[in-house]
């Protein structure tokens, strides 16, 4: 198992908004949104993976049976078998809508004034400890981005561009946390219900982001990596006020 997969079975609170209702699967559809792990890749044996979330195999085969349901996961047998990722769930723009209908303005506030201490926390550990390998390896990570297709195509790979981000800081208490922030903002960033992220100005941003560690300048990757949160939180509150005026009566979540 991969150590970036490490790190979302780890953390607490990475399942992000949109559950099925078992925390097991949640879990393991949080690692597959984050990038952790992709399409076409085989999860650890299933006594490894019971092992990594310590619960009994019985428990880990329900959550499985479940994301087979929903065609997330599929389950081949014979030799070379095994569960194998087949799709990066991506919720629906009517989940989103009442999703964002549902939170206050304070909490939006909140949720970015923490994002952007642990991101510029974590831009600033970069630009001090960055080294030549590390820089190619964000560079490339920037670049899977441009490669992404769909909407959860390029979530997941944005997701992978601010782990890296996280990697080369060196900090793994930064980076779960900024695990966790991600599973919480990706789906809302990108979906045309939430923020409707555009492809060019993420590739944009993030190529910012790397070229001030590469400069090791810390003033400009913080600048940078607080605006591209900003101006998601920004849109987002566009969005929600959108909503309110037009009359929604949404249960507000402080």
């Amino acid at each position: 198992m991969s150590q970036a997969f490490r790190y979302v079975l780890a953390s607490h609170g990475s399942s992000g908004p949109f559950g099925y209702g078992d925390a097991l699967a949640d879990q393991i559809v949080s690692a597959i949104s984050l990038g952790s792990i992709s399409v076409g890749e085989r999860l650890p044996a299933e006594i490894e993976l019971a092992g990594e979330f310590n619960v009994a195999v019985a428990t880990l085969r329900k959550s499985l049976a479940l994301l087979r349901d929903k065609g997330i996961v599929e389950t081949r047998r014979g030799r070379g078998g095994g569960t194998f990722i087949v799709r990066v769930p991506f919720p629906s723009d009517e989940q989103i809508s009442t999703y964002l209908a549902s939170l206050s303005i304070v909490a939006y506030r909140d949720y970015g004034d923490e994002h952007t201490a642990i991101a510029t926390g974590i831009a600033r550990l970069a630009c001090q400890r960055a080294h030549s390998q590390a820089i190619s390896e964000l560079r490339h990570a920037a670049q899977r981005l441009d490669e992404a297709s769909t909407l959860a195509e390029c979530s997941a790979a944005d997701s992978r561009f601010h782990t890296q981000l996280g990697v080369v800081s060196q900090s793994p208490r930064l980076l779960r946390a900024s695990m966790r922030l991600q599973s919480e903002i990706l789906a809302l960033k990108w979906s045309p219900a939430g923020a409707a992220a555009q492809k060019s100005e993420v590739l944009a941003d993030n190529a910012e982001i790397v070229e001030a560690v590469a400069a090791h300048d810390i003033e400009r990757a913080e600048r940078a990596v607080e605006a591209n949160i900003r101006k998601t939180v920004y849109s987002l509150i566009d969005v929600k006020l959108t909503i309110e005026s037009n009359g929604a009566d949404p249960l507000t979540v402080e």
